[in-house]
């Protein structure tokens, strides 16, 4: 599933120095998802045919709307597309029978 978090231009304009740019933003994101309270490192952020592309797993929806706000953030003026899957893990509503 594809969730676009921004739509407002492609992610390089065709120049060196526009892809360098948006290389330096993508690190800055990692930086950010690792060192903030998220400690989130399961998140890739890739750029792929000239949008950036988040993609991994999470623990909780929480921290998933938290990814895409540090990726608006940071890349903002780019196109984004988040395939985030959140992995709850709650208890089971049952015994398992064996």
């Amino acid at each position: 599933m594809t969730d676009p978090v921004a739509h407002q231009g492609p992610a390089a304009s065709g120049t060196a120095g526009a892809a360098g740019n948006v290389e330096y933003r993508v690190a800055h994101l990692h930086d950010r998802l690792a060192a903030e309270e998220l400690g989130e490192l399961g998140v890739r952020a890739e750029i792929r045919a000239g949008a950036v592309a988040l993609t991994g797993t999470v623990p909780s929806a929480q921290c998933r709307e938290s990814v895409l706000r540090v990726a608006r953030e940071e890349l903002a003026g780019l196109t984004v597309h988040a395939d985030l899957v959140v992995a709850e893990a709650s208890r089971p509503d049952h015994a398992e029978e064996l």
